[in-house]
């Protein structure tokens, strides 16, 4: 098992930057796709971003392209989310989670262990 605390969200003005963390227990760390998802009041919860667990693949949703980089450090089991040029409509809370020995999955029910969520919210 794993389990994630999530932190750096916040309160940023458009056009601004965040790092988000996800510090995951446990040693197997480097067997787990590592996923961000976010979820707007009122709205269905969304993905953002993966890394496969061997790290070789990323993948990202057409909204965040080129603006949010995900990146895992096994030595230190943790995984974040760059977010920049943030944009009112990035604001959410922002979930990391994890799926063991995945190939970084779009879909938010093939994850099995998740985090508390962490808020951001983007002002104009």
């Amino acid at each position: 098992q794993v389990q994630l605390v999530e932190s750096g969200g916040g309160l940023v003005q458009a056009g601004g930057s965040l790092r988000l963390s996800c510090a995951a227990s446990g040693r197997t760390f480097s067997s787990y796709a590592m996923g961000w998802f976010r979820q707007a009041p009122g709205k269905e919860r969304e993905f953002v971003a993966a890394n496969s667990w061997s790290g070789r693949n990323t993948y990202y949703a057409d909204s965040v392209k080129g603006r949010f980089t995900i990146s895992r450090d096994n030595a230190k089991n943790t995984v974040y989310l760059r977010m920049d040029s943030l944009a009112p409509e990035d604001t959410a809370v922002y979930y990391c989670a994890a799926q063991l020995y995945g190939l970084g999955s779009l879909n938010f029910h093939e994850y099995g262990y998740w985090g508390q969520g962490t808020q951001v919210t983007v002002s104009s």
